[in-house]
């Protein structure tokens, strides 16, 4: 299994492998909506030895209280059900913080499983006074520290880029 990030040769086995994975197509409509608008700050992939995509984390803009922190939102993250339970997700989502952290973004949100993100290092926004738009998700709404002052004066809501309004 590679680890890579994303080439355009990717982006058919990436849709492909989105909606083979949720049970609509709208992981795989955001991702693209993403790509056109040229807000898919980051793709991180998993192929096998032929290249077919098997595993993808994707990782975007957001703001706080509509400011430009340089931080990202990691969605959607997916594994083809053959090769799960093997830690690749936690490959996927190792390998974007690495990337990230090298191009100096300070932090990165997720709205996910808290028994899946806490061990890699992620913990609960409210901690930290962050809260995102949907209703029901605070539990589920994550953090990661890129940069030692990402927290310093950060407080409030944080947005998603335009394409996550679409999918609600």
């Amino acid at each position: 299994m590679l680890i890579r990030t994303e080439i355009g040769v990717d982006a058919a086995g990436i849709d492909s492998l989105l909606k083979r994975s949720f049970a609509t197509s709208a992981e795989a409509e955001l991702v693209q909506q993403l790509r056109e608008d040229g807000l898919l700050t980051l793709g991180v992939v998993a192929t096998d030895d032929e290249g077919q995509v098997l595993g993808y984390a994707a990782f975007s803009p957001v703001t706080l209280q509509g400011e430009d922190r340089n931080w990202v939102a990691l969605a959607p993250l997916a594994v083809d059900e053959s090769v799960r339970k093997q830690g690749i997700a936690k490959q996927l989502v190792y390998e974007g913080l690495d990337s990230l952290n090298e191009f100096s973004y300070s932090a990165v949100v997720v709205l996910g499983d808290p028994e899946f993100y806490n061990p890699l290092g992620f913990e609960p926004a409210a901690r930290h006074g962050l809260h995102c738009r949907w209703l029901g998700s605070e539990a589920a709404f994550q953090v990661y520290k890129l940069a030692d002052d990402a927290f310093t004066g950060a407080e409030g809501l944080i947005a998603f880029s335009e394409p996550f309004n679409r999918f609600d």
